[in-house]
């Protein structure tokens, strides 16, 4: 298993959609379309990066950072994503939000590597 990383993005501006769900009991599929989703999403225009983080049986949280709105509009209509996101309303989700930001200021800390610590 890899190190977490936390996505390198460029400059701002930039858009960030935050979808924070909360799952249904079992995976009924799930997991192969997620990863699917995020085999299409990184070949999608203007997709910068995305970070995840889900505790096992409570909150998901994914942000997925975007070169502009139209951008976005172009992952929303791909039809593949239109497919999973009409199965996660039926079948995979308890409750589900989802909120695009324009981000203006970013900013990051890394500590630095140990001397004779290497990655």
């Amino acid at each position: 298993m890899s190190e977490p990383q936390i996505t390198p993005l460029p400059e701002p501006p930039y858009y960030a959609v935050v979808f924070t769900s909360v799952r249904t009991a079992g995976d009924n599929g799930y997991g192969e379309t997620a990863a699917r989703m995020a085999e299409l999403v990184r070949d999608q225009p203007g997709f910068l990066g995305m970070d995840t983080a889900h505790e096992p049986g409570g909150i998901g949280i994914t942000v997925g950072y975007f070169r502009d709105e139209e951008s976005i509009r172009g992952w929303r209509q791909q039809i593949e994503h239109a497919a999973a996101r009409k199965r996660g309303r039926a079948e995979w989700y308890e409750s589900f939000a989802v909120h695009v930001a324009k981000v203006e200021r970013s900013y990051a800390f890394e500590r630095p590597a140990a001397i004779g610590e290497e990655g």
